[in-house]
């Protein structure tokens, strides 16, 4: 098959019939974030007509929405797209994911590593954290482990994303532009929060048992 010339880096990797990224940059940041907002925004007016949710509650309502149905719908693509980069027509989908490469072409050449941990994360992580929303909305019991649980999965799956990057050179980013906008940037979010919701919830499962301990010691 003829190899088409591409953006990546490293430039002699190998992409067959490599079809150029047809939207322009502007739409397709665009697109994701408006579609964000408007699931933010939907979450957010909704939760606010539950009784007694905290404004705390609300906002983590928020950010599970967000990042659940960016794991399914993303990442899910990804994972189970191997061919992204021959789309011959504009598919946002496919298109995301030729313009992300240009920040780590792993994505692009379907390095193992990437690929198990995006497709765990579409898969487990993503369905995890939409049932996050609910549990938060109803007051489930399970709702703090469920986060705990889902957090430490995001910064793992994170820090071996990173990790992986760093053994191999870290060397996969089109320009210093790519590599802070797309690789640095675009996943903070998915170390900053995480570890706020991770350390947030330990404290509340930690008070909870103390609780009953102290409840326990008054009732003997």
């Amino acid at each position: 098959m003829e190899e088409q010339p591409h953006p990546y880096v490293p430039r002699d990797l190998k992409l067959p019939d490599y079809v150029p990224v047809l939207l322009p940059q502007s739409t397709i940041l665009s697109v994701y974030g408006i579609s964000s907002l408007v699931v933010v925004s939907l979450v957010w007016i909704l939760s606010g007509r539950l009784s007694k949710t905290a404004k705390i509650d609300r906002i983590l309502m928020c950010w599970w929405a967000f990042t659940g149905l960016t794991h399914v719908i993303l990442e899910g693509y990804f994972a189970f797209s191997p061919e992204f980069y021959k789309e011959k027509t504009p598919f946002y989908l496919a298109e995301v994911w030729k313009e992300y490469s240009k920040g780590d072409s792993r994505y692009a050449a379907r390095d193992a590593g990437i690929v198990s941990v995006e497709g765990l994360t579409a898969v487990l992580e993503g369905p995890a954290s939409l049932l996050a929303v609910y549990a938060i909305a109803t007051k489930k019991s399970y709702s703090y482990i469920l986060q705990f649980a889902i957090s430490l999965g995001q910064l793992y799956g994170t820090a071996v994303y990173f990790i992986t990057a760093f053994l191999e050179g870290d060397n996969f980013a089109a320009s210093p532009y790519y590599y802070y906008a797309y690789y640095i940037a675009a996943n903070a979010s998915w170390v900053v929060i995480p570890s706020i919701i991770s350390i947030r919830c330990w404290k509340k499962i930690c008070a909870a048992f103390e609780a009953q301990g102290q409840k326990k010691t008054k009732t003997r």
